[in-house]
Protein backbone atom coordinates (compact mmCIF):
# COMPACT_ATOMS: atom_id res chain seq x y z
CA UNK A 1 0.00 0.00 0.00
CA UNK A 2 1.48 3.68 -0.78
CA UNK A 3 1.85 5.95 2.13
CA UNK A 4 -0.33 8.80 2.48
CA UNK A 5 0.97 12.00 3.31
CA UNK A 6 -1.10 15.50 3.29
CA UNK A 7 1.13 18.44 2.70
CA UNK A 8 -0.51 21.76 3.71
CA UNK A 9 0.51 24.56 2.42
CA UNK A 10 1.19 23.03 -1.00
CA UNK A 11 -0.07 27.00 -2.61
CA UNK A 12 3.13 28.03 -1.17
CA UNK A 13 6.74 27.57 -1.36
CA UNK A 14 8.09 24.87 0.64
CA UNK A 15 4.45 22.59 0.32
CA UNK A 16 3.96 23.60 -3.38
CA UNK A 17 7.89 22.10 -4.14
CA UNK A 18 7.74 19.20 -2.22
CA UNK A 19 4.47 18.00 -3.73
CA UNK A 20 6.56 18.74 -7.29
CA UNK A 21 9.41 17.20 -6.34
CA UNK A 22 7.89 14.06 -4.76
CA UNK A 23 4.12 13.68 -6.19
CA UNK A 24 4.71 11.16 -8.26
CA UNK A 25 6.92 8.67 -6.28
CA UNK A 26 5.07 5.40 -7.15
CA UNK A 27 4.96 4.79 -3.11
CA UNK A 28 3.41 7.65 -2.09
CA UNK A 29 0.00 8.50 -2.23
CA UNK A 30 0.92 12.88 -2.08
CA UNK A 31 -2.02 15.57 -1.69
CA UNK A 32 -1.20 19.22 -1.27
CA UNK A 33 -3.86 21.31 0.61
CA UNK A 34 -3.80 25.57 0.45
CA UNK A 35 -6.13 28.39 0.14
CA UNK A 36 -5.23 29.29 -2.94
CA UNK A 37 -6.54 27.04 -6.06
CA UNK A 38 -3.23 25.10 -7.79
CA UNK A 39 -2.49 22.73 -10.56
CA UNK A 40 -1.64 19.61 -8.26
CA UNK A 41 -3.44 16.56 -8.57
CA UNK A 42 -5.61 15.40 -6.06
CA UNK A 43 -5.05 19.09 -4.46
CA UNK A 44 -7.42 20.60 -1.98
CA UNK A 45 -8.09 23.85 -1.33
CA UNK A 46 -9.18 24.70 2.14
CA UNK A 47 -8.42 27.71 4.61
CA UNK A 48 -6.29 26.00 7.85
CA UNK A 49 -8.45 29.12 9.94
CA UNK A 50 -11.15 26.97 10.49
CA UNK A 51 -11.39 23.06 11.40
CA UNK A 52 -9.95 21.11 8.84
CA UNK A 53 -12.70 17.96 7.50
CA UNK A 54 -11.51 16.02 4.71
CA UNK A 55 -12.81 13.02 3.23
CA UNK A 56 -9.40 11.57 2.85
CA UNK A 57 -7.28 10.05 6.02
CA UNK A 58 -3.28 10.37 5.57
CA UNK A 59 -0.83 8.24 7.63
CA UNK A 60 1.54 11.09 7.65
CA UNK A 61 0.60 15.21 7.65
CA UNK A 62 3.27 17.09 6.77
CA UNK A 63 2.47 20.86 7.77
CA UNK A 64 4.17 23.33 5.92
CA UNK A 65 1.27 26.01 5.82
CA UNK A 66 2.20 29.42 7.64
CA UNK A 67 1.89 33.06 7.19
CA UNK A 68 5.49 33.61 6.47
CA UNK A 69 6.21 37.35 6.16
CA UNK A 70 8.53 40.09 7.96
CA UNK A 71 4.94 42.17 8.59
CA UNK A 72 1.63 41.53 9.71
CA UNK A 73 -0.96 42.35 13.12
CA UNK A 74 0.13 39.98 15.86
CA UNK A 75 -3.51 38.79 15.07
CA UNK A 76 -3.09 37.56 11.44
CA UNK A 77 -0.21 35.81 12.49
CA UNK A 78 -1.63 33.84 15.58
CA UNK A 79 -4.76 33.11 13.20
CA UNK A 80 -2.53 31.53 10.34
CA UNK A 81 -0.18 30.33 12.32
CA UNK A 82 -1.32 29.17 15.73
CA UNK A 83 -4.53 28.16 15.02
CA UNK A 84 -3.85 26.91 11.99
CA UNK A 85 -1.69 24.33 13.95
CA UNK A 86 -4.06 23.65 16.22
CA UNK A 87 -7.02 22.79 13.89
CA UNK A 88 -4.00 20.41 12.01
CA UNK A 89 -3.26 18.43 15.29
CA UNK A 90 -6.88 18.42 15.98
CA UNK A 91 -7.28 17.14 12.87
CA UNK A 92 -4.09 14.28 12.86
CA UNK A 93 -5.58 13.38 16.70
CA UNK A 94 -9.37 13.17 15.68
CA UNK A 95 -8.22 10.64 12.40
CA UNK A 96 -5.39 8.78 14.04
CA UNK A 97 -2.65 9.55 12.21
CA UNK A 98 0.81 8.52 12.60
CA UNK A 99 3.23 10.90 12.46
CA UNK A 100 3.11 15.02 12.01
CA UNK A 101 6.13 17.10 10.63
CA UNK A 102 6.05 20.68 11.30
CA UNK A 103 7.62 22.96 9.27
CA UNK A 104 9.23 25.97 11.76
CA UNK A 105 11.85 28.59 11.22
CA UNK A 106 15.48 29.05 12.56
CA UNK A 107 13.81 32.34 13.38
CA UNK A 108 12.60 31.52 16.98
CA UNK A 109 15.70 31.64 18.12
CA UNK A 110 17.33 35.45 16.58
CA UNK A 111 17.92 37.68 18.56
CA UNK A 112 19.64 40.98 17.34
CA UNK A 113 23.10 40.71 17.08
CA UNK A 114 25.75 37.49 15.86
CA UNK A 115 24.79 34.42 16.95
CA UNK A 116 27.24 31.19 15.76
CA UNK A 117 26.95 27.59 15.88
CA UNK A 118 23.18 27.34 17.02
CA UNK A 119 22.19 24.55 17.71
CA UNK A 120 18.22 22.61 19.01
CA UNK A 121 19.44 23.29 22.56
CA UNK A 122 20.19 27.09 22.04
CA UNK A 123 17.12 28.97 23.67
CA UNK A 124 14.13 30.21 22.43
CA UNK A 125 12.40 33.30 23.74
CA UNK A 126 10.65 34.73 25.60
CA UNK A 127 11.57 37.89 23.43
CA UNK A 128 11.09 37.50 19.62
CA UNK A 129 12.31 39.18 16.61
CA UNK A 130 9.31 40.04 14.96
CA UNK A 131 5.41 38.53 15.30
CA UNK A 132 6.34 35.86 12.72
CA UNK A 133 8.91 33.84 14.82
CA UNK A 134 6.96 34.33 17.93
CA UNK A 135 3.75 32.45 16.50
CA UNK A 136 6.09 30.23 14.79
CA UNK A 137 7.44 29.09 18.66
CA UNK A 138 3.56 28.78 19.68
CA UNK A 139 2.63 26.82 16.85
CA UNK A 140 6.08 24.38 17.94
CA UNK A 141 4.66 24.16 21.70
CA UNK A 142 1.26 23.14 20.01
CA UNK A 143 2.95 20.45 18.31
CA UNK A 144 4.28 19.11 21.06
CA UNK A 145 1.10 18.61 22.78
CA UNK A 146 0.52 15.63 19.94
CA UNK A 147 -0.19 12.15 21.32
CA UNK A 148 1.95 10.39 18.10
CA UNK A 149 5.03 10.80 16.68
CA UNK A 150 6.09 14.19 15.65
CA UNK A 151 8.85 16.14 14.33
CA UNK A 152 9.79 19.87 13.58
CA UNK A 153 12.49 21.16 11.54
CA UNK A 154 13.59 24.74 11.36
CA UNK A 155 14.76 25.26 8.27
CA UNK A 156 17.11 29.05 8.10
CA UNK A 157 17.03 31.00 4.93
CA UNK A 158 15.26 28.71 2.15
CA UNK A 159 15.74 29.34 -1.72
CA UNK A 160 15.30 28.39 -4.82
CA UNK A 161 13.32 28.06 -7.82
CA UNK A 162 9.69 30.07 -7.14
CA UNK A 163 10.67 31.31 -4.05
CA UNK A 164 8.29 33.74 -2.64
CA UNK A 165 10.12 34.91 0.12
CA UNK A 166 13.89 35.33 0.95
CA UNK A 167 15.19 36.72 -2.76
CA UNK A 168 12.17 38.44 -4.32
CA UNK A 169 12.02 41.28 -2.03
CA UNK A 170 16.13 41.57 -2.12
CA UNK A 171 16.16 41.34 -5.91
CA UNK A 172 13.22 43.82 -6.03
CA UNK A 173 15.06 46.45 -4.31
CA UNK A 174 17.93 45.82 -6.15
CA UNK A 175 15.94 46.43 -9.80
CA UNK A 176 14.24 49.60 -8.70
CA UNK A 177 18.10 51.03 -7.49
CA UNK A 178 17.30 50.99 -4.04
CA UNK A 179 19.58 48.40 -2.61
CA UNK A 180 21.61 49.76 0.39
CA UNK A 181 25.18 48.00 1.60
CA UNK A 182 25.02 48.04 5.48
CA UNK A 183 28.07 48.00 6.94
CA UNK A 184 29.02 46.84 10.60
CA UNK A 185 32.18 46.58 12.52
CA UNK A 186 34.24 43.56 12.62
CA UNK A 187 34.13 40.88 10.07
CA UNK A 188 31.70 40.62 7.47
CA UNK A 189 27.68 39.06 8.14
CA UNK A 190 27.97 34.93 7.32
CA UNK A 191 24.81 33.06 7.46
CA UNK A 192 23.74 29.34 6.35
CA UNK A 193 21.14 28.72 3.92
CA UNK A 194 19.21 25.35 2.39
CA UNK A 195 18.29 24.90 -1.20
CA UNK A 196 14.27 23.70 -1.45
CA UNK A 197 15.15 20.08 -2.94
CA UNK A 198 17.89 19.27 -0.01
CA UNK A 199 14.73 20.91 2.46
CA UNK A 200 12.43 18.66 0.65
CA UNK A 201 14.13 15.74 0.67
CA UNK A 202 15.26 16.01 3.84
CA UNK A 203 10.88 16.34 4.48
CA UNK A 204 10.81 13.14 2.93
CA UNK A 205 13.02 11.46 5.53
CA UNK A 206 11.93 12.95 8.34
CA UNK A 207 7.76 11.93 7.15
CA UNK A 208 9.01 8.07 6.67
CA UNK A 209 11.62 7.38 8.80
CA UNK A 210 10.15 6.48 12.58
CA UNK A 211 13.25 7.45 13.79
CA UNK A 212 13.32 10.87 13.09
CA UNK A 213 11.41 12.77 15.84
CA UNK A 214 11.95 15.75 17.64
CA UNK A 215 13.40 19.17 16.39
CA UNK A 216 16.32 19.49 13.70
CA UNK A 217 17.85 22.54 12.17
CA UNK A 218 18.53 22.28 8.67
CA UNK A 219 20.49 24.61 6.39
CA UNK A 220 23.27 22.87 3.16
CA UNK A 221 25.64 22.86 6.33
CA UNK A 222 28.39 25.77 4.14
CA UNK A 223 27.89 28.82 5.67
CA UNK A 224 28.41 32.31 3.33
CA UNK A 225 29.29 35.46 3.48
CA UNK A 226 26.21 37.26 2.95
CA UNK A 227 27.55 40.42 0.63
CA UNK A 228 29.75 38.37 -1.54
CA UNK A 229 26.70 35.67 -2.38
CA UNK A 230 24.37 39.19 -2.90
CA UNK A 231 26.75 40.77 -5.06
CA UNK A 232 27.21 37.36 -7.09
CA UNK A 233 23.51 37.16 -7.85
CA UNK A 234 23.54 40.83 -8.49
CA UNK A 235 26.19 40.11 -10.79
CA UNK A 236 24.71 37.21 -12.47
CA UNK A 237 21.18 38.66 -13.09
CA UNK A 238 22.97 42.09 -14.27
CA UNK A 239 21.31 44.05 -11.51
CA UNK A 240 22.92 47.16 -10.00
CA UNK A 241 24.96 46.45 -6.70
CA UNK A 242 24.62 48.74 -4.20
CA UNK A 243 26.02 52.22 -4.31
CA UNK A 244 25.07 53.49 -1.26
CA UNK A 245 26.40 52.17 2.35
CA UNK A 246 24.62 53.21 5.19
CA UNK A 247 26.24 52.32 9.12
CA UNK A 248 23.47 49.09 10.95
CA UNK A 249 23.09 51.38 13.68
CA UNK A 250 21.64 54.00 11.02
CA UNK A 251 19.95 51.42 9.19
CA UNK A 252 18.17 50.65 12.26
CA UNK A 253 16.91 53.85 12.67
CA UNK A 254 15.72 54.04 9.30
CA UNK A 255 13.69 50.85 10.05
CA UNK A 256 12.15 51.55 13.41
CA UNK A 257 10.85 54.91 11.53
CA UNK A 258 9.36 53.29 8.63
CA UNK A 259 7.76 50.82 10.45
CA UNK A 260 6.30 53.49 13.06
CA UNK A 261 4.91 55.46 9.95
CA UNK A 262 3.43 52.28 8.32
CA UNK A 263 1.73 50.91 11.62
CA UNK A 264 -0.10 53.78 11.90
CA UNK A 265 -0.83 55.06 8.77
CA UNK A 266 -0.16 52.17 6.15
CA UNK A 267 -1.20 49.08 8.33
CA UNK A 268 -1.96 46.92 5.67
CA UNK A 269 1.59 47.76 3.40
CA UNK A 270 4.64 46.35 4.13
CA UNK A 271 7.66 48.80 4.73
CA UNK A 272 10.55 49.32 2.65
CA UNK A 273 12.74 48.42 5.22
CA UNK A 274 12.11 46.35 8.71
CA UNK A 275 14.39 45.96 11.22
CA UNK A 276 14.35 42.28 10.35
CA UNK A 277 15.21 42.83 7.22
CA UNK A 278 18.66 44.81 8.33
CA UNK A 279 19.18 42.11 10.86
CA UNK A 280 18.88 39.43 8.16
CA UNK A 281 21.76 41.62 5.77
CA UNK A 282 24.00 42.61 8.57
CA UNK A 283 24.12 39.68 11.55
CA UNK A 284 25.63 36.84 11.10
CA UNK A 285 23.33 33.63 11.91
CA UNK A 286 25.29 30.01 11.64
CA UNK A 287 23.79 26.89 12.84
CA UNK A 288 25.56 23.18 14.09
CA UNK A 289 23.36 20.49 12.23
CA UNK A 290 25.33 17.54 13.44
CA UNK A 291 22.39 16.55 14.58
CA UNK A 292 20.40 16.88 11.26
CA UNK A 293 23.88 15.27 9.59
CA UNK A 294 23.48 12.18 11.55
CA UNK A 295 20.23 11.62 11.88
CA UNK A 296 18.97 12.53 8.18
CA UNK A 297 22.15 12.57 6.32
CA UNK A 298 23.66 14.99 3.85
CA UNK A 299 22.44 17.59 1.85
CA UNK A 300 21.09 16.15 -1.21
CA UNK A 301 21.78 19.15 -3.46
CA UNK A 302 25.26 21.11 -3.00
CA UNK A 303 24.60 24.99 -1.93
CA UNK A 304 26.73 25.79 -5.30
CA UNK A 305 24.15 23.64 -7.65
CA UNK A 306 21.19 25.43 -5.75
CA UNK A 307 22.61 28.68 -6.46
CA UNK A 308 23.58 27.82 -10.22
CA UNK A 309 19.90 25.94 -10.88
CA UNK A 310 18.30 28.96 -9.08
CA UNK A 311 20.17 31.72 -10.82
CA UNK A 312 19.32 29.67 -14.20
CA UNK A 313 15.33 29.36 -13.35
CA UNK A 314 15.52 33.50 -12.62
CA UNK A 315 17.30 33.67 -16.07
CA UNK A 316 14.72 31.56 -17.87
CA UNK A 317 12.10 34.08 -17.31
CA UNK A 318 9.73 31.61 -16.13
CA UNK A 319 7.54 31.79 -12.91
CA UNK A 320 5.03 29.30 -13.25
CA UNK A 321 5.92 26.27 -11.56
CA UNK A 322 7.01 22.99 -13.45
CA UNK A 323 4.71 20.35 -14.56
CA UNK A 324 5.23 16.95 -12.28
CA UNK A 325 7.82 14.95 -12.71
CA UNK A 326 7.33 11.57 -14.71
CA UNK A 327 7.94 9.09 -12.44
CA UNK A 328 11.12 7.96 -14.10
CA UNK A 329 12.61 11.06 -13.12
CA UNK A 330 10.98 11.09 -9.73
CA UNK A 331 13.67 11.01 -6.25
CA UNK A 332 12.98 8.05 -4.31
CA UNK A 333 14.26 8.48 -0.36
CA UNK A 334 14.23 5.21 0.94
CA UNK A 335 12.81 5.12 4.82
Amino acid sequence: MKTRILVTGASGFVGGSFCRRHGENPELAIRGLGRRPVDLPGYIQADLARPLELDWTPDIVIHAAARSSPWGSLAEFRRQNVEATRHVVDFCEKRGVRKLVFVSSSSVYYRDGDQLGLTEDSPIGPSYTNHYARTKHEAERIVGTFERDWCIVRPRAVFGPHDTVLFPRILRAASEGRMISITRPGPPAVGDLIFIDTLSDYLLRAALDPEVVGDFNLTNGEVVVMGELLNRIFERLDLPKPSRSVSLDKAMRIARILETFYRIFLPWREPPLTRYGVGVLAWSKTFDVSKALGTLGPPSTSLEEGLERFLAWKLSGVEEPPPLASQGNAVRIPP
